[in-house]
């Protein structure tokens, strides 16, 4: 066996709150050899992160380290005292964290911050270390380094950021990298660059990597070996191979099943929920503690997944037929229908534009225009799902803000009930809002964390003179509360008290509190763990059959669009560049920017990690 870059032994970690004690990682081992990558891999709170902090002690005040070694090359970073901890730091191990936006300092350029670290720790000069700086910018592929090391933070995407962070912990060569999260909010083609970029630097270095995130799905593209972590506790550790091949814990299995997957034939996806649940017990010491206790995912469970809930709603025959996709029988699932011919659109977009002015010199002249979306048409027939799918900047939601009138379009028309919202005033629009609502991407920066739940559904309430008297009211929301899996007794709670999901249901209540009969979901579950993006797409398709409702779903992510949507609009520099029935252009894509998404899409297949595998030991070899 190869010696371990870091060997981490019954570690906890624990945090000491007014509530208690909150034990964040719990007696946790794992090793992370020369050239190898170690995926770490559960839900929000399961201490993944906490892990990371803990070995570059970076702990907050109400953190301790209990007891447990941390193993850095030999050396015990436990009982290493501070100025020699952080003589380690960015030289031996450096770790890229999960938000670069915030992980960067906005009032100095890219170039400074990165040249700060090689004059700490390399002793170089400002001239050294900005030539290294260039190279490491060409090294983790960042256009034009010689102009990019100048500019700030808010001037780069975020797939750019992220190569920063990238390069800034590369600099000093260290023998472990830690990466938390670091490609959660970034489009599945710019993640899948930035795997590639560490592949690379961690097969060319011989560099050790300590992966966390939330997906499997990344894990297998990335991984040798994987921790599977809940509520603090190690529940599974092995090879990549043997996790995917055959998981033991309910809770892997749960994570596995809960990814929508391109080529899945679920209409409702698995939970973590059918694969286990927990009993809180009582510990010797008075504590308390959660028992996991399996459950069986029955051939029932399975036939209702599959079979169970809406069919996919397609545009007329003839419409079908005109865009290069006849209807033909046989070749859809038979709960799959054609809307009716002659049928009046829901909503209708015609040439939709939205262009941003972009101004310079000191009287700020418009000396050209960013064109977001740039001519857009399409139409969405009631009872159905449009998805919307492209990478950042690619239109989409622009597009979407511009139907709602929240961005006011340039150019075009938006009918909604053959209504043009465009020429709508401020009161008449106010009354079609009713009907037309949207989710939002961040649902803790959608709410107002100074409002409780209940302000926060029963407002627009208030706004459309809905519900009656405010005892009525609050009874409607509490309804609502319980449509959407959560309880009435959360009306007096506040945004902050509840998790990413949780505050997600709670944006769905607001939206439906109106009774609308159009939704603009705007990356709604992007930004959530896999496990609870499976809950709220189930709850959205749901919704959908019971109330009626229309979706435009927003996304970067193929396989989510794919499986929510009856019809599919592929975005690209302001333009739909192929519309068609989701499943069509899956099976069969004609342009080759969505090959390109389909094919950024993350690989779990067992076929696909065996080669890759392979692949690496024979690198590795070669290295030897």
């Amino acid at each position: 066996m190869s010696s371990a870059v870091i060997d981490v032994q019954n570690l906890r970690t624990y945090f000491h709150t007014e509530e208690g004690v909150v034990r964040a990682v719990d007696d946790i081992s794992f090793r992370v050899d020369e050239g190898r990558t170690l995926g770490i891999v559960g839900e929000s709170g399961s201490g993944k992160s906490v892990t990371s902090l803990s070995i570059m002690r970076l702990l907050s005040s109400s953190a301790k380290i209990e007891s447990g070694s941390i193993a850095l090359l030999g050396k015990d970073l436990v009982q290493l005292p501070e100025p020699q901890m952080r003589t380690l730091r960015g030289a031996t191990v450096s770790m890229i964290f999960q938000e670069p936006m915030t992980s960067l300092n906005p009032v100095f350029t890219v170039g400074a911050q990165v040249m700060e670290a090689l004059r700490l720790h390399q002793g170089m000069s400002n001239a050294e270390a900005r030539q290294r700086t260039i190279e490491l910018f060409e090294e983790v592929g960042i256009p034009k380094p010689q102009q990019s090391v100048d500019k700030y933070p808010h001037q780069m995407s975020g797939g750019q950021k992220q190569r920063v962070m990238i390069a800034m912990a590369l600099s000093c060569d260290p023998e472990l990298l830690i990466a938390d999260e670091p490609t959660t909010a970034l489009d599945v083609t710019i993640q899948s660059q930035i795997l590639d970029i560490l592949r690379r630097l961690r097969d060319s270095r011989g560099m050790s990597i300590l992966f966390i995130t939330h997906d499997l799905g990344v894990i297998a593209e990335i991984a040798d070996d994987v921790l599977v972590m809940y509520r603090g506790k190690m529940v599974e550790y092995g090879s990549v191979l043997d996790i995917f091949r055959d998981p033991k814990h309910p809770y892997t299995k749960g994570l596995l099943a809960c990814r929508p997957r391109l080529d899945s034939k679920y209409r409702l996806l698995p939970t973590v929920s059918e694969f286990m649940a927990t009993e809180e017990v009582t510990l010797a010491d008075g504590t308390k503690d959660v028992r996991v206790v399996e459950k069986q995912l029955t051939d029932a469970d399975i036939e209702r997944m599959t079979t169970h809930g809406r069919g996919r709603l397609l545009h007329p025959k003839s419409e079908l037929a005109a865009m290069g996709h006849p209807w033909e029988e046989g070749h859809h699932a038979p709960d799959t229908k054609a809307v009716e011919e002659g049928a009046t659109p829901l909503l209708e977009v015609s040439d939709l534009q939205v262009h941003f002015p972009v101004r310079r010199g000191l009287l700020a002249r418009v000396v050209d225009h960013t064109k977001a979306v740039d001519g857009v048409s399409f139409k969405v027939y009631r009872g159905q799902t449009l998805g919307l799918v492209g990478e950042s900047g690619c239109g989409k939601t622009t597009a979407g803000r511009a139907i709602l009138r929240l961005i006011e379009p340039t150019a075009g028309t938006v009918k909604f009930e053959g209504v043009d919202v465009g020429s709508l005033g401020s009161g008449e629009l106010r009354k079609l809002r009713r009907k037309m609502q949207i989710i939002f991407q961040d649902p803790y920066g959608s709410l107002n964390p100074r409002m409780t739940v209940e302000s926060t559904i029963v407002e627009p309430m208030n706004v459309h003179g809905l519900g009656g008297n405010r005892s009525q009211r609050r009874e409607r929301a509490a309804a609502l509360l319980e449509e959407v899996d959560l309880k009435p007794e959360h009306l007096r709670r506040y945004p902050h008290e509840f998790s990413g999901g949780q505050r997600q249901r709670i944006c769905i209540a607001r939206a439906l509190a109106v009774e609308p009969e159009f939704l603009v979901c705007d990356e709604s579950v992007s930004a959530l763990d896999v496990s609870v993006q499976a809950q709220v797409l189930n709850l959205l398709k749901r919704l959908q059959e019971s109330r009626g409702l229309t979706y435009i779903f927003i996304s970067h992510d193929l396989s989510v669009v794919k499986f929510m949507a009856d019809m599919m609009a592929v975005m690209n520099g302001g333009k739909i560049v192929e519309f068609g029935p989701s499943e069509n252009i899956y099976a069969n894509p004609r342009e080759e920017y969505t090959r390109k998404l389909i094919s950024a899409t993350p690989d779990d297949d067992i076929e696909q990690i065996c080669q890759r595998s392979e692949e690496r030991e024979k690198r590795r070899a070669a290295r030897a």
